[in-house]
């Protein structure tokens, strides 16, 4: 079965996150699936750079783990063709703790033995998204003047993955 589409969990629901629970001494919640986003510092990160730009949303919105890969992916293959490796300095400033839910349903024909209609309609973990409020960064991107132009397509093109409206802040 394939992904559903991120209109589904773009808005913002109740909150499922991992709850620590004192008498057991358990923090989780069972069957949730790994983030695929392992990775949030790239470029050479002890640098000093003189310019840094920011990937911030318009709107408050959940972004899901394999958009939020999908998002570094762009931006770091961009930006590294361009500027050598040690001319940048990324990060991933979000971290997907929500855990999304689905409640699958069999709707095609000849499905009635598999159909359970609104009995136990909790679901089981899906994915997990992190929740993302207006003007918070997702993504930094440190680098020197002569690399602005680059570092500009690269934010441009990870946001393009993001689903929703988002702006580039340089400082």
């Amino acid at each position: 079965m394939g992904l559903r589409p991120a209109r589904i969990y773009k808005d913002f629901k109740r909150p499922y996150t991992r709850r620590a629970i004192r008498v057991h001494r358990k923090s989780y919640i069972k069957g949730v699936p790994g983030s695929k986003l392992n990775n949030f510092d790239m470029g050479n990160t002890k640098g000093e750079f003189e310019h840094t730009m920011y990937l911030v949303l318009d709107k408050d919105a959940q972004i899901r783990h394999n958009a939020l890969e999908a998002c570094r992916v762009a931006a770091n293959a961009y930006i590294k063709k361009k500027v050598e490796d040690k001319g940048y300095c990324m990060k991933v400033r979000v971290f997907p703790h929500n855990v999304l839910r689905e409640h699958a349903q069999a709707a095609i024909a000849q499905a009635d033995r598999f159909y359970q209609g609104m009995s136990h309609p909790f679901g089981k973990p899906s994915s997990t998204a992190a929740r993302v409020k207006k003007d918070q960064p997702i993504l930094s991107l440190k680098i020197n003047a002569e690399g602005i132009d680059a570092a500009k397509e690269a934010l441009r093109r990870a946001g393009d993955k993001l689903g929703t409206r988002n702006r580039i802040i340089i400082e």
